[in-house]
């Protein structure tokens, strides 16, 4: 918008500019024509009296001297009964431009080398007609003319630079605030609520920018709105697990019965962690620090210890691979468990009894790979099970599992796949970037997307879908 405000008050000054200096100029140059004609006229006339009394050459010439036009006048006597025509001064006329105005009694003007020549008829006194020449150079009739066109250039110029610094710092001040709307804009999309602009500049960016922060005050009272229920609706909780604490504390000893009050404990933690969160005056929006994230492997080997012991109750063959050494990834620790407690929540409800699963840990130079794959009977419709809120209809199933998986990775710049196991079940493949790069432009999401996969190929390819609510 600056530019093209610079822009159109250059154009609109030249042809301003352009517009009244030209006409101008020439006014300029006919006026300093007509003066070199006055004057030559002038000149002519001071010699008219001489002419008047006295034809004699030397009187003549010495009247010429007077008249201060040098070698420029001349004199043209006509002879008068046996005398001899008489000439003074350089003629520079042609004769017959002389003859015509010596007929016609009437000053005129004729070209001649180098200039015009002012041809003025004055009668004699023997009642015949002199003519007396005035001899006007180019020079004279364009004096001060370039002057006066360098003149009228440079203010033209003035003119046109004062238009374009007045119209850049319109712009600038047009601009600015766009500028600061622009970035209160970016700050509010990355999660800084308490971005605000500058309610001022021209009457309609001021309105934006009054819409902006009415839009931001109401973001933000929705977000606190949103908290509270969340906390609300949590803390409503803690009965029904208050119940399941008492009940499991009289279950007596056993694996089952320790298994039970470590999944209400972990329960209750997990109440208590979305109460406090949801508290907080403002949201986590930041992406994590350096140094932030877990141990991957860790998590990885803590959540199947605790999966191992309902695993041995059904069953099922439990692998691990590539958790023998630390692999660090920038997410928290309780976000990987609770997605790897999705993940393995959906192996145990939705695959029968003894069907055997793995979870696999590949660390690369710039990303992390977690699959985790079983036996069952897979996912008929990957991009259904992708989709939040969608479970596969059966109890317990409220189909955000892999929607908490899918932002786990996302918020790294990775992404989630889903596809076909070498165990020939379902795969679900999370890939987290270990840099925190966000998602290039051009890269699209592989939610739900299916590949074949080629004979000696790793699981990490996919062959045919399969589904996990």
């Amino acid at each position: 918008m600056r530019w093209a405000l610079v822009k159109v008050s250059l154009a609109v000054t030249a042809m301003v500019v352009v517009a009244f200096a030209v006409p101008l100029g020439l006014v300029i140059k006919e006026m300093a024509r007509d003066r070199a004609f006055s004057d030559a006229e002038r000149d002519a006339a001071e010699i008219a009296p001489a002419l008047s009394i006295t034809t004699d050459r030397a009187q003549l010439e010495r009247a010429v001297a007077a008249a201060g036009s040098g070698d420029g006048m001349a004199l043209h006597i006509p002879g008068d009964e046996g005398a001899q025509a008489v000439a003074i001064g350089r003629q520079r006329a042609a004769d017959a431009d002389i003859e015509t105005t010596r007929e016609t009694g009437r000053a005129s003007t004729a070209r001649a080398p180098g200039g015009s020549a002012l041809l003025q008829p004055v009668a004699l006194n023997s009642g015949r007609l002199a003519v007396v020449e005035v001899f006007i150079p180019d020079s004279a009739v364009a004096k001060g003319v370039g002057t006066a066109w360098a003149v009228l250039a440079g203010v033209g110029l003035a003119l046109v630079v004062g238009s374009v610094a007045v119209a850049d710092r319109l712009g600038a001040r047009m601009v600015r605030p766009a500028q600061r709307l622009v970035e209160g804009a970016r700050e509010l999309g990355d999660g800084r609520l308490g971005a605000r602009v500058p309610e001022e500049g021209p009457r309609e960016l001021r309105l934006a920018a009054v819409a902006f922060n009415s839009m931001a005050d109401q973001v933000v009272q929705l977000l606190a709105n949103e908290r509270e229920l969340a906390a609300d609706l949590s803390h409503r909780l803690r009965t029904p697990l208050t119940v399941l604490r008492l009940n499991a504390a009289s279950l007596g000893d056993g694996p089952a019965a320790d298994q039970t009050r470590a999944a209400v404990a972990q329960l209750e933690r997990e109440v208590d962690t979305i109460i406090r969160t949801a508290r907080e005056a403002k949201p986590q929006t930041a992406a994590a620090g350096p140094g932030a994230g877990c141990d991957a492997a860790e998590v990885v080997r803590e959540r199947m210890e605790f999966w191992s012991a309902l695993a041995e109750d059904e069953g099922r063959k439990v692998r691990m691979a590539g958790v023998d050494r630390p692999v660090r990834i920038p997410v928290a620790r309780a976000d990987l468990a609770a997605a790897l407690d999705a993940l393995l929540g959906n192996v145990f409800r939705h695959t029968p009894e003894g069907t055997a699963f793995a979870v696999d840990v590949h660390n690369g130079e710039d990303a992390v790979i977690v699959l985790v794959s079983d036996a069952g009977p897979g996912i008929p419709d990957p991009e259904a099970a992708m989709a939040r809120g969608r479970g596969s209809g059966s109890d317990g199933s409220t189909g955000l599992g892999l929607d908490i998986v899918r932002r786990l990775a996302e918020s790294t710049g990775g992404d989630v796949r889903i596809g076909s196991s070498v165990l020939g079940g379902a795969e679900v493949r999370i890939w987290i970037q270990v840099d925190g790069r966000e998602r290039a432009p051009g890269r699209r999401s592989h939610r739900g997307s299916v590949r074949r996969r080629r004979p000696g190929r790793p699981s990490a390819t996919f062959n045919r879908p399969g589904s996990l609510p």
